[in-house]
């Protein structure tokens, strides 16, 4: 190969880079696209929420259920049926073993992070209350936010009904 044919092709070479880059640019400036000042669409209908709100605030939004009106009408078989969400990680008999947590045989009354065979996270341990109804109440709603660092790793009961019948079948396990 001689030297002549060697510059044609490296001539062809840059050619077609300068064409690429050439017609790029010509593109970008026929076709400018503006870019908006704050990414994403705006949806028509829809209003914006106040982001200013407290973690605090919220929390006194996330005012849950006077429990002890509900228990008046709680359903204990209905609470028996909620328990089966429970009984992956608990038992519900006298003497039931532990199983990825304890059991929850007579827990309305009892002081919380007590069972002996048991191996409690520090933040239940530190808890130190009995479990009453108003405590297992707010603890089922969301365990992880109402003693951080807890190892229950359910996300809890939304509904206040449905927590109501639980605590009602869990107030009869004695």
């Amino acid at each position: 190969m001689d030297s002549f044919e060697f510059n044609k092709i490296a001539a062809a070479v840059l050619i077609v880079a300068l064409l690429l880059i050439g017609l790029n640019q010509i593109t970008d400036f026929i076709y400018q696209v503006k870019k908006p000042q704050t990414p994403g669409y705006k949806v028509e209908g829809v209003v914006e929420e106040a982001k200013t709100a407290s973690k605090e605030e919220n929390k006194k939004e996330e005012k849950l259920a006077d429990i002890k009106v509900l228990l008046a009408s709680a359903n204990v078989a209905a609470g028996e049926n909620t328990f089966k969400k429970c009984a992956a990680c608990h038992t519900n008999v006298s003497g039931g073993a532990v199983k990825i947590g304890p059991p929850m045989w007579g827990i309305v009354g009892k002081k919380s992070a007590s069972h002996p065979d048991f191996k409690y996270s520090s933040a239940l341990v530190a808890f130190g209350k009995t479990w009453t109804v108003d405590e297992l109440n707010a603890y089922l709603y969301k365990p992880a936010s109402y003693i951080k660092g807890t190892k229950m790793a359910f996300a809890g009961i939304a509904k206040d009904q449905e927590r109501a019948d639980l605590i009602a079948y869990l107030s009869t396990l004695k």
